[in-house]
């Protein structure tokens, strides 16, 4: 089967074979961002954005994308251009290991778009299906509220990250 999709902005093609999983088709063309972590949707490792909404791609299927826009991590910002997201999770210490981060990106973009100006209890339902080991959950909800002020006040820095490239 051909599926078609615009992924992070482009216009793309995959033949797949059946009932293949998105989070294995990005993965297997080098899309790392998204991690497998459950592999049944509950901890948020594996999101992505379809049609602006964050989705579990470790249970959704790729045919599914068909004709959609789908945004991995990866599209998000760019290391001359992160989001006001990526700077802000890097400067409230919200990265710790990574491996929930690009979920949680994602889901808090989501949020942002949807809700400029999020009250605590938003911005808690929206990071509430991402599972982090590392931290109590504190600093990505600062880094959350910082960046909804630096949108709205379009004050975003435009840094380059810490660290860059795809992560595996």
């Amino acid at each position: 089967m051909k599926l078609e999709m615009k992924l992070n902005g482009k216009d793309v093609s995959f033949e797949i074979a059946g009932p293949e999983l998105l989070l294995d088709l990005l993965r297997d063309n080098g899309y790392f961002g998204a991690k497998r972590g459950c592999d049944n949707g509950d901890c948020g490792s594996c999101a992505v954005q379809v049609d602006g909404k964050s989705i579990c791609s470790c249970i959704y299927f790729a045919g599914q994308a068909h004709g959609r826009e789908v945004t991995t991590i990866e599209g998000l910002g760019t290391m001359e251009h992160p989001h006001a997201l990526q700077e802000t999770f890097v400067e409230c210490g919200a990265v710790q290991c990574g491996f929930c981060i690009p979920g949680m990106l994602l889901s808090a973009k989501e949020l942002l778009d949807e809700c400029p100006n999020p009250k605590d209890a938003d911005i808690r339902e929206a990071l509430d299906g991402n599972l982090c080991r590392c931290t109590g959950y504190t600093k990505q909800f600062e880094a959350v509220k910082v960046a909804a002020k630096r949108i709205i006040e379009g004050k975003s820095k435009g840094r380059k990250p810490a660290r860059g490239g795809k992560s595996r």
